[in-house]
């Protein structure tokens, strides 16, 4: 099977590379002392926050177990502070009501005599409220330190006080947002139990913010009075009181455990404690501890713990940097060799000095070095002469044939009895073999030359690959093949004009002989992309065997060729590499071969149009031919 490129036998190479290197490229390439540094700063944080996140937690809750047991103790020591006060009010009240003047008072039965004797008795008890009833439930007196507390409510809340008795030795009286609690005590002629009833005496004391202030003295704690859904005495400041989230204080059932809630910007834990059994005047008060202000230390003591964190990280990534200098220098010292050998330098100073497993390292990388150093030149050495004897033997293969063609044809030539065309045919088989060896040693020079023997000139691509295809014509063996050619007339560059058309020639050559004789078809495309210029080799041919698949373009590899030389290939490759481009060979579907040639530095012409058409030149068949032509045209190589 003659050497074509199939789909299949694409050299991975050129894609694996392009698919590693951008994977390469995303991998963080972090030295290992960046990495000693990476590491001590993500520990100190992960503690640092660790910690933080715990003596949060733990004095946040300690916190609220200590204000919830200090709501207790409020709440405690406001029964104690309440207990004692009403014992004393109400002995005041009982000791008002058996002085001579206040049954003197009520022996009268006017009113108005009653209000006005009874404004120098509600001086001396120094209440808020000072009320006296006689004893069909008439309201015959009443005197307030607050106006809007009228003898209508003062009837109202005192029968109601009579008929919710239920041993309590205080009421309450709400009038006109004003809190009273009242002490009630009848007033006798005689004594309480042989005597005659002659009225009750009300004295009531009010509940507002200075009495919320006494209360929150004793407490401790922030207090809170409310009846129904009325904040009646608070310590609370007046913006919060006037918030809308006071409610969720008042609204809610009365609760022995302390409960979050949230008033203004400012949370608090808060207990209730019921004051009133009455259902329509029911009194409570809310004792109150501020979360905010108990925990406003662990704020302040989080700015402690985050400025020792941060100080734990510079020292650590001070410490790291200075004491992982003793590790990774020497790491990096046999980096340094690493890459020198990379480099192809195996004489790269290495040192070896030490007892730890990095020194021990070095030295057998140095022993590695050296050893691989002299497998390298033995193996050049075989590889050098394995070479020689490749080309030894190809070439004394493909001489000892054209030789012996052209010897054989020479006798022929000696026998006078031949025709003149007889002559003639045996010239060009002569000529034929002494055209072959002279090809196989142009291509052998090819391979001795440097790239300063390349003479580029600004040339077209168009016409470089019609003679290319008008050289491939003038063989009679490939004149059934179709060779269409798809380039744009303007397609130019600098290239050697010479070099290039033997590198087409020989694709072209070979994509020849991989189609078959009848409709095999053979595509070349030229044009210009980002600045380059390309070239594409296409065939409908079997494609590459297996077995040359990844020594495509090594010299001397050569399958199903009668006369191949195998350096076809490896002469392209060489032009183009000199050209300062590449060649590959393209994926393609099934039954496709396409070989690709990029060369750069293609000057852009100021005057093409974008719009210019291609010209496709399809099945080009040359003019007959005549000696000079052929002479011209069958080597284009040098």
């Amino acid at each position: 099977m003659p050497v074509n490129p199939s789909p299949e036998s694409v050299p991975h190479s050129s894609q694996t590379e392009s698919k590693t290197e951008p994977a390469a490229a995303l991998l963080p390439r972090l030295r290992l002392r960046t990495r000693f540094l990476l590491s001590m700063l993500l520990i100190t944080t992960g503690l640092t926050t660790t910690s933080l996140l715990l003596v949060q937690r733990s004095i946040r809750g300690n916190v609220r177990q200590s204000i919830a047991v200090n709501l207790r103790n409020s709440v405690a020591a406001f029964q104690d502070f309440r207990h004692e006060r009403e014992t004393m009010l109400t002995s005041d009240v009982a000791l008002l009501a058996d002085l001579p003047i206040t049954r003197a008072i009520m022996t009268s039965a006017n009113p108005a005599t009653i209000q006005d004797a009874s404004q120098d008795i509600s001086q001396i008890a120094a209440s808020d409220l000072f009320v006296m009833v006689d004893r069909s439930g008439q309201v015959v007196a009443l005197h307030t330190k607050t106006p809007g507390f009228t003898r209508e409510a003062a009837a109202k809340y005192f029968q109601q006080s009579l008929d919710e008795d239920r041993g309590e030795s205080s009421h309450w009286w709400l009038g006109e947002h004003h809190l009273y609690q009242t002490f009630i005590e009848p007033i006798y002629r005689g004594s309480r139990t042989d005597g005659t009833l002659l009225g009750f005496l009300v004295i009531g004391y009010e509940i507002n913010d200075r009495l919320a202030e006494e209360v929150s003295k004793v407490a401790g704690s922030q207090v809170a009075f409310s009846c129904g859904n009325e904040i009646v005495g608070t310590t609370l400041p007046p913006a919060q009181v006037h918030g809308g989230s006071i409610q969720d204080l008042i609204a809610g059932s009365v609760h022995d455990d302390p409960r979050d809630i949230e008033i203004g910007s400012e949370r608090f834990l808060a207990t209730s404690l019921a004051l009133s059994g009455s259902q329509s005047t029911p009194v409570r008060l809310s004792v109150l501890g501020s979360y905010d202000q108990a925990t406003k230390f662990v704020d302040q003591l989080n700015r402690y713990l985050l400025l020792l964190g941060l100080a734990a990280i510079l020292v650590g990534s001070g410490l790291v940097f200075f004491i992982s200098h003793t590790f990774t220098r020497p790491l990096g010292s046999l980096v340094a060799g690493v890459r020198a050998l990379e480099g192809g330098d195996f004489y790269h100073p290495l040192d070896p000095r030490g007892g730890d497993e990095v020194a021990e390292l070095t030295r057998a990388f140095d022993r590695m070095r050296t050893s691989l150093l002299k497998s390298q030149r033995d193996l050049l050495e075989s590889e050098q002469l394995a070479t020689i004897g490749r080309m030894a033997s190809s070439i004394s293969h493909d001489l000892r044939h054209s030789l012996a063609a052209i010897v054989a044809n020479s006798e022929f030539l000696c026998d006078s009895h031949l025709t003149p065309a007889q002559r003639e045919e045996l010239y060009q088989e002569v000529r034929t073999g002494v055209n072959l060896m002279t090809d196989l040693i142009d291509s052998l020079l090819e391979f001795a030359r440097t790239r300063e023997s390349l003479s580029p000139a600004y040339a077209n691509v168009s016409e470089t690959i019609h003679r290319s295809v008008l050289a491939v014509r003038l063989h009679p063996r490939h004149h059934n093949r179709s060779i269409d050619v798809l380039c744009s007339v303007q397609v130019s560059g600098w290239f050697d004009q010479r070099k290039l058309e033997r590198v087409l020639y020989n694709l072209l050559l070979n994509a020849c002989e991989a189609t078959p004789p009848l409709g095999g078809i053979v595509e070349v495309t030229a044009g210009e992309v980002a600045g380059s210029i390309t070239i594409s080799v296409a065939d409908n041919g079997p494609g590459i065997a297996e077995s040359i698949r990844e020594r495509l373009f090594h010299p001397f590899v050569s399958y199903g060729k009668e006369n191949g030389t195998g350096l076809g290939l490896a002469v392209v490759q060489k032009i183009v590499q000199d050209h300062g481009g590449e060649i590959v060979v393209e994926r393609t579907v099934l039954g496709r071969t396409v070989f690709r040639i990029v060369l750069p530095g293609c000057l852009q012409d100021a005057s093409r149009s974008a719009s210019e058409p291609a010209v496709e030149v399809s099945s080009f068949v040359p003019a007959q031919r005549d000696d000079a032509a052929q002479k011209s045209i069958s080597h284009p190589g040098p």
